[in-house]
């Protein structure tokens, strides 16, 4: 029986046609080009999935591009961190470029423009051009200073360069068609004046090249054959195709721009400007937050990159915007964590549980699976004694016949130990439990083959030795938006569905064997969910971020 031929999506389609209709296989070449002005996202990680992706299906190169036009927002920091989520994702690109590589050609070609007649310098305000645009159903009219002589464009556009003018006393446009139907057309900037120090260029340019002009021209240069955009950059095609048949010429290799549509995340926003705003107004501690949709903060909350990549492949593309439930992108992480997590013990909510009937001089170490999705993952050993934690939660002083956790006069089984029986529940002043007594029955003793070590009882419990109990904090995170799409409504402010409960710190108990754990290690609490060590713990002090939950909470919740 032949293997069924994965269907392509509309992307691939595209690619595919063009390779029938006369597109050599050794032209291909794409790129993912962030602007370093923040961190990337979760939508970021769509991208560069899609255009590193078409890479290795192509065995195609794929450049990093930093689209690096505006020096007020772009810091090196952020380049540092855009290369540092890229490769932590899995993927190599075939170089690092910068559009600030290319200013010096960018003016050279805009130089060419002004002598062709094809752009010119306006001397008016951004509110006078803004008015003269004209609407979608009324054509634009004329600048004052689009017949300017070629010779005296040239001169001005030499002075801006040269920092000779003041900020905003000048702009170049491209000279297009002021009754475009498409708005875009009515000849857009090409430069501005800025006399801001580049992060990399320094104070070499006092003009910078607007995104339009460097984006296309960056992908010609770089000999790119598909510039993969999301859907806001349709309108731009025209401008980009107008743009690079002024600089090429017939024999010439020219970029071709397609649109694929944004896939946003529930529960969350994912504009940069927005992100931006909840950094500094201290809603969030930084970009890498565990709370952030960036990939940052999803890699210190303890996503992998499997988790991540899978997440993107199975929403795949599309032409039209949706919402992505945050449960999906949880339901991939757990898929990954449940093969790959080590197994240990964690007690969040602690109850102290007292086995009258063992020897209080007594210590054991008991041996557990690591994993039992992974064969390879082996066993350790833990410690037991007298003395236990377990979760408030699993004791009952009564329960119906569905509580299948402790209860009086019933017994369950304590993971990778003994079969316990609960006696007696010991309360303070105020009624509450503080203490459950109970026995134990020493022959049950998990894996030792014992007839007793074999009888069924219905409950597992978690578990640690109190003696034994390294505390840690434990960081818990909810969705951070009580809304679904929180910066859809046009009469309210995003910021006010900011959910008050999304991060909770506790101090639970977790055996000892925890106590060296490294930034970033994965484990599942058994019975509770994954977790990841974060960045700030130590030996003296760990600290656990909850990844997810062991099952969708939300889904009951929404329902």
């Amino acid at each position: 029986m032949t293997e069924e031929k994965k269907s392509l999506n509309f992307i691939e389609q595209i690619i595919e046609e063009d390779l029938q209709n006369g597109y050599k296989k050794e032209e291909l070449k794409f790129r993912f080009p962030p602007e370093p002005n923040g961190y990337l996202h979760i939508g970021h990680a769509s991208s560069i999935n899609l255009n590193f992706g078409l890479g290795l299906r192509y065995n195609a190169p794929v450049n990093l591009r930093f689209d690096d036009t505006n020096p007020i927002k772009e810091e090196s920091a952020y380049v540092n961190a855009i290369r540092k989520d890229v490769e932590w994702l899995g993927f190599k690109w075939e170089k690092e470029c910068y559009a600030s590589d290319y200013f010096q050609q960018l003016y050279d070609w805009a130089v060419k423009l002004i002598k062709a007649g094809k752009a010119y310098v306006d001397s008016q305000t951004s509110e006078a051009m803004a008015q003269q645009k004209g609407t979608p159903t009324q054509a634009g009219t004329a600048s004052p200073y689009r017949e300017r002589s070629v010779e005296e464009n040239l001169e001005l556009f030499e002075a801006m360069k040269n920092g000779k003018t003041k900020e905003g006393e000048h702009v170049l446009r491209a000279k297009i068609d002021m009754a475009s139907p498409n708005m875009l057309m009515r000849d857009p900037v090409m430069y501005r004046t800025l006399h801001k120090p580049h992060h990399r260029t320094g104070d070499a340019w006092k003009i910078y090249p607007m995104y339009d002009w460097a984006h296309g021209e960056s992908d010609f240069i770089e000999e790119i054959s598909h510039s993969f955009c999301t859907l806001e950059f349709l309108p731009h095609r025209e401008l980009y195709n107008w743009f690079l048949q002024q600089i090429s010429t017939t024999n010439d290799f020219v970029p071709k721009q397609r649109e694929f549509a944004r896939r946003n995340l529930s529960h969350t926003v994912v504009s940069k400007r927005k992100l931006a705003q909840l950094v500094e107004k201290g809603i969030v501690t930084a970009w890498d937050d565990p709370r952030m949709p960036t990939i940052s903060g999803l890699r210190r909350r303890g996503y992998t990159p499997n988790s991540i990549r899978k997440f993107a492949e199975t929403i795949g593309v599309g032409k039209r915007e949706n919402v992505i439930d945050m449960s999906h992108l949880e339901f991939c992480a757990r898929e990954d964590l449940n093969k790959t997590a080590t197994r240990v013990m964690g007690v969040l909510d602690p109850l102290k549980l007292v086995i009258t009937n063992y020897d209080e001089a007594k210590e054991e170490w008991l041996e557990t699976e690591n994993n039992p999705e992974d064969e390879q993952a082996g066993t350790r050993t833990i410690p037991f004694s007298r003395e236990i934690y377990i979760e408030k939660e699993d004791f009952r002083e009564e329960a119906n016949r569905k509580f299948f956790r402790l209860k009086l006069g019933k017994e369950v089984r304590l993971k990778s130990a003994y079969i316990i029986q609960a006696n007696e529940a010991i309360k303070d002043e105020n009624g509450e439990i503080v203490e459950v007594h109970c026995t134990y029955d020493p022959k049950s003793r998990s894996g030792s083959g014992t007839p007793e070590s074999k009888r069924k009882v219905k409950g597992t419990l978690h578990w640690v030795s109190i003696e034994h109990a390294v505390p840690a904090e434990i960081r818990l995170y909810d969705r951070l938006f009580t809304d679904a799409t929180p910066d859809a409504h046009k009469e309210k402010d995003f910021l006010e569905f900011i959910n008050p409960k999304s991060l909770e710190k506790i101090t639970g108990y977790v055996e000892p064997a925890l106590q060296k754990a490294k930034e970033l290690e994965h484990y599942q609490f058994q019975r509770i969910g994954y977790f990841c060590v974060d960045q700030d713990s130590s030996e003296n002090q760990l600290i656990f971020n909850k990844t997810v939950g062991l099952r969708d909470s939300w889904a009951k919740i929404d329902k």
